[in-house]
């Protein structure tokens, strides 16, 4: 009976498929488009981050704060800051930290979830 049930679930654990992480590809807008596009975002920590993007500025809201941010060109990836704090990334991927070395980060693992306009 022993040898029974364990080859019954090594069967099953061989049934068990992994599901890949839910990421929804939503594309930031090139920098320079003047038209207003809004993602949110979804971070560790359950934060959400809402970022208006819209000719090389981003207004980008957490926890009730708006910073507002210029692009910043970068050779990956993108950028956006302002005096105290930066918006960055790559593909679907961002942080929004304090500015410096080490700057503390604000929320992080940030993936999109929804446009939001």
């Amino acid at each position: 009976m022993k040898r029974l049930s364990i080859a019954a679930i090594t069967l099953l654990a061989g049934c068990v498929q992994q599901q890949p992480p839910v990421t929804n590809l939503i594309p930031r807008p090139a920098p320079d488009d003047p038209n207003p596009s809004g993602i949110a975002y979804l971070c560790d920590g359950r934060k959400e981050v809402s970022v208006v993007y819209a000719k090389n500025r981003a207004s980008v809201t957490l926890e009730g704060k708006t910073w507002r941010m210029e692009y910043q060109p970068t050779d990956t990836g993108f950028r956006y800051m302002d005096r105290a704090n930066e918006w960055t990334g790559s593909d679907d991927l961002a942080t929004l930290r304090e500015y410096g070395s080490g700057g503390r980060p604000l929320a992080f693992n940030c993936r999109p979830l929804r446009r939001t306009t």
